[in-house]
């Protein structure tokens, strides 16, 4: 895991880690998330890497993202497993619930992967290999609705899904861009 950060006229490179999960800032700025490992924000830059807590620890994960509530929403890795599901968990009591599988309308075919959740958790993008994908993996988003559960999957569609994997999908804070591999 390296970061660049553009100082005194030039870009300068720092080694963080090795590979600890795929980075996601949370929508405060406070915490870096790398899947089950998580960096803070200090006044001189960010912490040393630091491992969550039950029940988190013991989870592979590669991508955790977090709303601006603090819930957590993250994929789990199991290589012998092709049908990992997306979970969740929510911050109660200053602690967090047991993780949950998120229901069939997200966690639907294979590869289920690289959740990000918007800040007010009103939709959710992951990748996945479905059923009617232009290809490989594909990029999907799914809508909270008014009762609180999601809305049926809908595939990003030919501008930005092709015939090759499509993954890790995040929007910018502003809104404005949405970046993806």
């Amino acid at each position: 895991f390296v970061a660049f950060q553009y100082k005194d006229g030039q870009w300068r490179e720092t080694v963080v880690s090795p590979r600890v999960g795929q980075p996601f800032v949370s929508p405060d700025g406070k915490t870096m998330h790398l899947g089950r490992r998580y960096m803070e924000r200090t006044e001189a830059g960010w912490s040393d890497v630091k491992l969550l807590e039950p029940p988190f620890n013991d989870i592979l994960i590669m991508r955790l993202t977090a709303s601006a509530n603090g819930a957590y929403y993250f994929d789990t890795y199991d290589e012998t497993n092709e049908e990992f599901p997306i979970r969740y968990s929510r911050l109660v009591d200053g602690k967090y619930e047991e993780p949950k599988a998120l229901s069939k309308e997200i966690n639907t075919g294979t590869y289920l992967n690289h959740p990000f959740i918007a800040p007010d958790e009103s939709y959710l993008i992951w990748d996945a290999k479905r059923e009617g994908g232009f290809g490989d993996s594909d990029i999907y988003i799914s809508f909270r609705q008014e009762d609180g559960s999601w809305g049926a999957a809908q595939n990003l569609g030919e501008e930005i899904n092709t015939d090759a994997w499509e993954a890790a999908a995040s929007v910018t804070p502003d809104g404005k861009y949405l970046f993806f591999s």
